[in-house]
């Protein structure tokens, strides 16, 4: 116990140790899809578009904001119900936010249409401009990372970015897939409904009766009864409501079962994906029968939205579970890396990080002469490495060469830390465990002083969206951060424990 006291540090870094090769080696560390889409490799690591290809999408939010808008409890609803007739736009096109006092509009109206509806309206206001407000760009961005996500893309990073000109876009990388595939899953909206397209009055008429708020469960999508089909649990508010629709629009009796013609007539359930029919169908008997109950159904309001396809089913079941966008996207360019050609990286990488620790260690021995020194430099500085990778598998993080280049760095740095260790106390003989104690404290607050600069000069780096210079930023901070807290000082016990002898 006496020795774990005195070496703590040594162990923890041991267990660290440990535990990261159980993250890069091990199964299911990252999570059940992370641990399918990595089950061909030989380690945990995901890997970014420059070392697995893939595509880069960058798109504006389609929009526009009225600022200085007195916008109240009283006349919020009022304000986007007559901002969005007058633009002849749907009540979700409009959105009144109290607390900022603006006015977005979803559409590609323009800043002069905007102010002339807003003129005609009698609303005040100070500006009209393009674009939407920091609040839904954030809603965009994590609705678009839960559908990359909830489509089983590993490794994708969906982020905000502004340029220098002031312009705000959406930036979204997808390691592994084409510009199409990412485009054609956040193209659009996304907004699923379900209509009822029924005869009234000698004429054929259409009523949303779901909307993505009913529903209460969202299961994956599966085939029922030979058809691709999402299933869905509706919510105790709108499982009577529906209930209610359906038997007043005539589709749980008569000729309101399995009499769907769609578009010519009759009674059709409609999949409605971004005001497009995706898919039409009857309604089966049993569910009218439960419906025409009514306590049936609203006791277990179990439905299914149905697909032509698995693939349209999967798409509506992202779509679903990540909810509609506010806007729409307005793509500006893509960038695309072949798989063939980013695969070459990974050898070249990791050829470069064997080379700067062969390099690193051979600086060391001719350095230092003494393998009680050296060795455990060399050791403690490639341990920082083996952290900084446990902790990019666990986290998922996509290793681009921006990361690689700081993994490089941190291997620099962190020797420059372990030498200064080394010289300030080994300069002169060593005759007590307080002696070597007190050199060591000393090397440390150079040691420290030193990683707080790092951390200052890196921060800009890793906060704004800078591009590649911030994945080289985040982990050489994160490095800088290990080494001081951990490996240094399980440095010094070890550098302690062979140089004095003492335990």
């Amino acid at each position: 116990m006496s020795w774990l006291r005195e070496n703590w540090r040594v162990a923890f870094l041991v267990v660290l140790l440990l535990a990261s090769t159980v993250a890069l080696f091990g199964p299911n560390v990252a999570g059940d899809e992370a641990a399918e889409a990595s089950a061909d490799r030989a380690t945990n690591l995901q890997y970014g578009l420059e070392l697995s290809g893939g595509t880069r999408l960058r798109a504006a939010v389609v929009g526009a904001t009225a600022e200085g808008v007195d916008v109240t409890q009283d006349n919020e609803q009022a304000m986007e119900r007559d901002v969005a007739e007058a633009l002849s736009l749907e009540s979700r096109d409009v959105q009144a936010r109290i607390a900022s006092n603006v006015v977005e509009v979803y559409s590609e109206n323009s800043t002069d249409e905007v102010r002339g509806a807003l003129d005609d309206l009698g609303y005040g206001y100070d500006t009209v401009r393009d674009g939407v407000t920091g609040e839904t760009r954030e809603t965009m961005r994590e609705t678009i990372a839960s559908k990359v996500g909830g489509a089983g893309f590993s490794g994708a990073d969906v982020t905000t970015t502004e340029t220098q000109t002031g312009e705000r876009y959406i930036v979204v990388e997808v390691p592994g897939q084409n510009a199409s595939q990412v485009r054609g899953l956040i193209a659009g909206r996304g907004e699923v409904e379900l209509w009822a397209f029924y005869p009234e009055n000698g004429n054929q008429t259409n009523a949303t009766v779901l909307t993505r708020e009913d529903l209460a469960d969202i299961s994956p999508p599966r085939v029922i009864n030979e058809r691709p089909s999402v299933p869905v649990v509706l919510t105790d508010q709108a499982a009577p409501r529906f209930a209610e629709d359906m038997r007043n629009y005539g589709f749980t009796t008569g000729n309101g079962i399995s009499n769907c013609q769609y578009p010519e007539g009759g009674y059709c359930l409609l999949t409605v994906l971004d005001d497009e029919v995706v898919y039409d169908a009857s309604m089966g008997s049993r569910l009218a029968s439960s419906l025409e109950d009514g306590d049936d159904f609203t006791n277990d309001p179990r439905f299914f939205i149905t697909a032509n396809s698995m693939e349209e089913a999967r798409e509506l079941q992202v779509n679903l579970r990540a909810g509609a966008l506010p806007a729409e996207l307005d793509f500006q360019d893509s960038y695309f890396v072949s798989p063939s050609f980013a695969e070459r990286y990974k050898p070249l990488s990791l050829v470069t990080g064997i080379a700067a620790a062969v390099a690193m260690a051979l600086v060391v021995f001719l350095r230092y002469g003494d393998p009680r020194v050296a060795v455990p430099m060399v050791f403690t500085a490639l341990s920082e490495v083996v952290i900084l990778l446990g902790f990019a598998a666990v986290s998922g993080l996509a290793l681009d060469l921006s990361h690689i280049a700081g993994f490089i760095a941190v291997i620099g740095t962190g020797v420059d830390d372990l030498v200064i260790i080394a010289d300030e106390v080994m300069t002169k003989e060593i005759d007590s465990n307080r002696v070597f104690k007190s050199r060591f404290r000393k090397a440390l607050w150079v040691i420290g002083a030193a990683a707080v600069t790092t951390i200052i000069a890196m921060s800009p780096l890793a906060v704004l969206s800078l591009g590649d210079l911030r994945g080289f930023a985040i982990v050489t901070i994160l490095g800088v951060l290990i080494g001081v807290i951990i490996t240094r000082p399980a440095y010094g016990d070890i550098l302690r424990r062979l140089v004095t002898g003492q335990h």
